[in-house]
């Protein structure tokens, strides 16, 4: 268990377990049935389900509580026929869910537990509603990387493309929180996760914010019995000093894509007030003991911003724009190592290359660095991210024509977008491209070979005019022909200047599926030890869609608080 050392090299602040051969000798300051390390989507889900059971829940939190849970665009993945759907007409069954979702998933879980997701969606939704979500039944039935302001109900997948249509009906199952939030497309998911977290206080639960969970507890059988956490003080100078310069530090961290220009300069402001945190948690933080009776879960969330774990275990990611929250670490997963758990997909990271809105980006083409096409440029973002960056290098080039580009101009002001959709078309459709004459002239400044890109060309030109099918299957209305020049090449690249592009982990500890016990090197649960959300492998570690890893959060969540539920009877 002697992992501190590589904790450290990792960037994350954890020790090994304390052993204790008496439990009940220890100097405890709590205890309660369950204790939840990180109170974001899935904690929050685990104690509400809990305390719904009877059972006593401690939640500790280094932050605020929400994690990227509140901070997310608020889409929640479901279907199978919710009350949502039924009120907008929408025709949705549990098996075309399923049949969808068996596409996206691969064999990451196994199919009793993707059946068993798709089975309880339906009444997912019920759940989250009674604690008081807010949803809403307006649907958009088109492509979109993110639904109109107004729209509530969406397609947030691969399901209205060509290739998944033939296997599984659409239907539109990204509830997003209706909430008002201004024109933004994140900070929505309060609109769930606010109800839950005040459900959860009104059913009991001690939560403890600013409070870091540092050492698992262990007893001589081997079981996880409590945590160690440092606290800042609730109430006290430095806790108000520490949540304003966490805040002010979000606000600059997040202002600017890292890439743009400017960027460093909000990033370093940023960087300063969460020093100036670091050093109030340095100074201020007491050390107390929180026995868990039943069981530990953690919930820490994933670890993109945590680059020395993201180099180690996904370099050819390092060069994406982390998409989380401060407390995206990696802690949890980390600590759980130190009680022996195991790990699995941690090099899995899903990188997001949305081209529409504008269609007309949609409707050109996307080449790798030989000039070769490598999907339907339909796809959802994250499955067009995966075959750039896993397959080709992390190099994607749209190539289009001066008709693409007007339409593209025109389609950026269409006021159905949300600003940072127009916003980022503008970005790029003004400085993010290489322009020429001719085809040929567009390849030499590219690098491109010149007989492949008029190969792909031709092929896609005769393709779109219904002359023969198109290889990847993309059809005719969401194809135009490249041929009226000057020709454009705009940058989609892994480490495009103007185009960042975010990137998420979903490797954590493995666990047992029916259970959510954290699984040793050997497959067996370690007892007293839970983990969920992106602290663990789940549903959306293969192919994200949007709303997936929410929905996950509070399937896993769920799941791990009924075990120990049935545990405290």
């Amino acid at each position: 268990m002697a992992l501190a050392a590589k904790a450290e090299t990792l960037g994350v602040d954890v020790e090994d377990p304390l052993i204790l051969d008496d439990v009940s000798a220890h100097p405890w300051d709590e205890e309660a049935g369950l204790v939840v390390v990180g109170l974001g989507g899935a904690g929050v889900a685990a104690a509400v389900e809990a305390l719904e059971r009877g059972v006593s829940v401690i939640a500790v939190d280094r932050f605020e509580g929400g994690g990227s849970t509140a901070a997310n665009g608020g889409i929640f993945y479901a279907g199978g026929g919710t009350v949502i759907q039924k009120e907008a007409g929408e025709d949705d069954s549990p098996e075309e869910m399923y049949k969808y979702l068996r596409m996206e998933a691969g064999d990451v879980v196994a199919d009793s537990t993707l059946r068993k997701f798709v089975d309880e969606s339906v009444g997912t939704v019920d759940w989250i509603l009674h604690h008081g979500a807010k949803l809403n039944s307006a649907v958009w039935k088109k492509k979109a990387s993110y639904p109109p302001l107004d729209r509530f109900l969406y397609h947030p997948d691969n399901s209205l493309v060509a290739r998944y249509r033939k296997v599984a009906k659409p239907a539109a199952r990204g509830h997003r929180a209706h909430i008002s939030n201004g024109k933004k497309a994140w900070g929505v998911g309060i609109g769930i996760y606010n109800p839950l977290r005040d459900s959860a206080l009104k059913l009991g639960l001690t939560f403890h914010r600013m409070t870091e969970a540092r050492q698992l507890v262990i007893d001589g059988a081997g079981r996880v019995v409590g945590v160690k956490v440092l606290s800042i003080p609730a109430g006290s100078q430095a806790a108000q000093d520490f949540s304003k310069y966490i805040a002010r530090a979000n606000h600059f961290l997040a202002m600017l894509p890292p890439s743009l220009p400017f960027a460093s300069i909000t990033i370093g402001i940023g960087n300063h007030y969460l020093k100036k945190a670091m050093k109030i948690e340095a100074s201020a933080r007491q050390t107390r003991w929180i026995r868990a009776r039943e069981g530990v879960l953690l919930s820490t969330g994933g670890f993109i911003m945590n680059p020395k774990m993201v180099q180690h275990y996904a370099p050819a990611y390092a060069a994406g724009m982390p998409n989380g929250t401060l407390g995206d670490q990696g802690a949890g997963i980390v600590m759980g190592m130190t009680a022996g758990g195991s790990t699995a997909l941690m090099n899995k990271i899903s990188a997001w290359r949305f081209i529409n809105p504008p269609k007309a980006w949609s409707d050109a083409i996307v080449v790798n660095g030989k000039g070769e096409r490598f999907v339907d440029e339909t796809v959802y973002g994250a499955t067009l991210g995966e075959h750039m960056v896993d397959h080709n290098g992390g190099i994607g080039w749209l190539i289009y024509d001066a008709s693409a580009r007007k339409k593209a101009f025109k389609q950026a002001f269409d006021p159905i977008l949300v600003p940072f959709q127009r916003d980022v078309t503008l970005l790029n459709l003004t400085f993010n491209y290489k322009k020429a004459p001719t085809i040929d002239a567009l390849a030499d400044r590219i690098g491109l070979d010149k007989a492949t890109i008029h190969a792909t060309i031709a092929a896609y030109n005769r393709a779109a005019r219904g002359e023969e099918p198109d290889r990847f299957e993309k059809e005719p209305d969401d194809m135009q022909p490249i041929e009226q020049g000057p020709f454009y090449a705009m940058d989609i690249s892994l480490a495009s200047r103007f185009l960042p592009l975010p990137v998420i982990t979903f490797g954590g500890l493995r666990v047992e599926e029916n259970t959510g016990q954290v699984l040793d090197a050997a497959g067996k649960p370690i007892a007293g030890l839970y983990a969920a959300g992106r602290t663990a492998v789940g549903i959306a570690s293969q192919t994200y869609v949007s709303g997936l890893s929410y929905a996950d959060c509070v399937f896993s969540g769920r799941r791990a608080a009924r075990h120990v539920a049935k545990a405290n009877v």
